[in-house]
């Protein structure tokens, strides 16, 4: 075995070599960028204005967008725990490149298309935007009546933009070459997720029809769970699965990443009520309520299954309970809470047993958890919707077009992904490959691929 995979070493390092310049074209292109924009268009001096800012507010806002970034290393935990041991490295790598990558992708060209000018209801453009290069820190967005920092705001939506194709990250682990996730999602987040960002949150065409997605039902949660399901039937599944037993390193690093998750969520959810206020404490309490009869939920449909009730299930319901909750936080009364954790803790568990008998290999649930749970928490939230929250009335309260609203963007969100996926995903296959070779895949992809290892992966091989 080690003489074939020294072959097979060459080989994969020659197919870095090839699909390297076009790594390393896209990050110049970004420099150049710029620096051709930031001497193109100095940033003017601009009268302090600070007498006006909402001190209070801001200093939630940059609490919540430390929260929000610090979901990231709890996501590599999270995965790391579900993935074999071999692959411990190369699966956190996917969660820390994506908080980088995306962070220069943000500044250069992803705030612009999801929050500049908007055009035809589809797309945000600014070109003052475009490098951050007309920003001033005494700039300031309105937040529902509350005033903040534009670079505040620009930064907490900024960790949303990083932390989605992180999550999608969960559906391709263990089989995807290191260089070609790093095209991937720089090609994703730039043509999926920005528009669609817009879409909802920029004034785009969804934002019009005054879809209610709090804190991103469909802008990272469908959207991560969809792109995760279509890459996955792109790139194919793991060998041996689902045949052989693809054995955890570590769910106690997952028990703990799911703690960090439910922690820095109240940074997602609460936070993107751009304020300090009682919408966000109603977010806050409605996360924790969402998150933890999710939980009791997957468990007791984990025994009725199994007649047993597991960590990994138990740090699932968890997740399922904070996507679910995500788009209706700021909507919905505290009693509705409860209702929408429970009927996402079950489906997500569904979901999750029935993807062997459909053939797809979603290696960490990221379909299951966030592409369901996100739905179904986008369906919720029009049927529970209360005026008295928020000023939006749901299903319950009389008003059907709400629900409707709901299940276009949901559905809107579905397709618009999985094409725009497919397409990336198909054009990378053809021309710089996706996966791995055979013998990577075996020996694992931290010592194939990066050289490292986590820690002593043993003298036998997994399987």
């Amino acid at each position: 075995m080690n003489g074939a995979l020294s072959v097979f070493t060459n080989d994969k390092r020659r197919n870095s070599i090839r699909s390297m310049p076009l790594v390393l074209a896209a990050v110049f292109a970004g420099l150049f960028a710029v620096a051709t924009r930031c001497s193109a268009h100095p940033v003017e001096s601009v009268a302090p204005i600070a007498h006006i800012v909402d001190t209070g507010s801001t200093a939630w806002m940059l609490v919540s967008s430390a929260l929000v970034m610090f979901m990231i290393p709890g996501l590599a935990l999270f995965y790391a725990g579900m993935v074999r041991r071999k692959n411990v490295i190369a699966t956190m790598m996917h969660s820390y490149t994506a908080l980088a990558v995306i962070t220069l992708q943000w500044v250069i060209v992803g705030y612009s298309l999801a929050f500049g000018h908007d055009h035809f209801g589809l797309l945000g453009w600014n070109s003052s935007d475009i490098c951050l290069a007309g920003f001033s820190p005494h700039h300031l967005v309105n937040e529902n009546g509350h005033y903040i920092p534009e670079t505040v705001f620009c930064m907490f939506q900024a960790m949303f933009a990083m932390i989605t194709p992180a999550v999608i990250a969960g559906s391709l682990a263990e089989r995807m070459k290191f260089s070609s996730f790093i095209l991937f999602i720089l090609l994703w987040s730039t043509f999926v997720y920005d528009p669609l960002a817009h879409w909802v949150w920029g004034g785009g065409w969804l934002n019009r029809m005054h879809v209610a997605d709090f804190a991103g039902g469909t802008v990272v949660e469908i959207a991560s769970g969809v792109a995760g399901l279509m890459i996955a039937c792109v790139i194919g599944p793991r060998q041996g699965y689902p045949n052989h037993v693809l054995q955890p390193s570590s769910l106690a690093l997952t028990f703990l990443g799911a703690g960090i998750l439910w922690f820095g969520w109240y940074g997602f959810n609460a936070g993107s009520a751009g304020a300090a206020d009682a919408v966000a404490g109603a977010a806050f309490l409605n996360t924790t309520i969402a998150a933890s009869a999710a939980a009791v939920a997957w468990n007791i449909a984990e025994y009725i299954h199994h007649r047993r009730c597991s960590s990994l299930g138990l740090a699932s319901g968890i997740v399922a309970g904070l996507v679910a909750i995500t788009p209706a936080c700021g909507f919905v009364a505290v009693w509705a809470a409860p209702i929408i954790g429970i009927v996402a803790g079950a489906a997500c568990y569904l979901a999750v047993q029935m993807k062997i008998g459909l053939g797809y290999d979603d290696s960490l649930d990221a379909f299951g958890v966030h592409g369901v749970g996100g739905f179904v928490g986008m369906l919720l939230t029009g049927i529970f919707a209360a005026s008295a929250v928020n000023g939006v009335r749901g299903l319950i309260e009389g008003n059907v077009h709400q629900l409707l609203v709901q299940l276009i963007a949901a559905i809107a969100t579905m397709g618009f992904v999985a094409t725009g996926t497919l397409i990336i995903g198909w054009l990378l296959k053809v021309t710089v490959g996706l996966r791995v070779p055979d013998v990577i895949e075996v020996e694992g992809l931290d010592l194939g691929i990066h050289g490292e290892s986590a820690w002593d992966v043993g003298a036998v091989p997994e399987q």
